[in-house]
């Protein structure tokens, strides 16, 4: 079992995948971590060396390698992740996803103290992020809603978030 939660930067994709993997007692890999550790540099760097085409194609193959995986385990991706070649097809037909859908006032609240540590938001500045977040919202949200369940995060504890999904699981097997 393959269980993978999507949606945009700081919707608690890892923090939920990673309480989840624990209660469920499943392995926890989240797909960022996962590049920075096979291409020996992290997410920002990469992007900044070798640019957003070099990143995408190697995290398409990093995705694919992850599911292909023989283990059980919740799997949390970057925000821009099913929104790039066949990643969210690959997805749909090797995991049960979960979309954590946030608003655009939660994203914003989350990101405008981390900006610095997000590469595709580092330059953007507090003051133009609200418009950056509700374009690539709407931009990304065709791949986003694909995914099999969708899950409100907005005012809601990562235990709660976590419970939602652990739900549907029980439901849904």
């Amino acid at each position: 079992m393959k269980i993978v939660l999507l949606g945009y930067m700081a919707s608690g994709k890892s923090a939920v995948g990673r309480l989840l993997a624990k209660t469920k007692n499943l392995n926890f890999i989240d797909l960022d971590n996962y590049i920075e550790q096979k291409e020996n540099n992290s997410i920002s760097a990469i992007f900044s060396k070798k640019g957003e085409i070099y990143f995408r194609k190697r995290e398409a193959e990093y995705l694919k390698e992850i599911l292909n995986l023989d283990i059980d385990c919740i799997i949390s991706l970057g925000g821009g992740t099913p929104c790039y070649g066949n990643n969210m097809q690959l997805i749909l037909e090797n995991a049960t996803s979960f979309y954590l859908n946030a608003s655009i006032a939660t994203i914003f609240n989350r990101l405008k103290h981390e900006t610095s540590q997000r590469p595709l938001v580092a330059a953007i500045g507090e003051a133009n992020l609200q418009e950056y977040i509700a374009k690539h919202l709407f931009e990304r949200n065709l791949f986003y809603q694909k995914a099999k369940y969708t899950i409100s995060v907005n005012d809601k504890t990562i235990e709660e978030i976590a419970n939602e999904i652990s739900l549907k699981l029980h439901t849904s097997f």
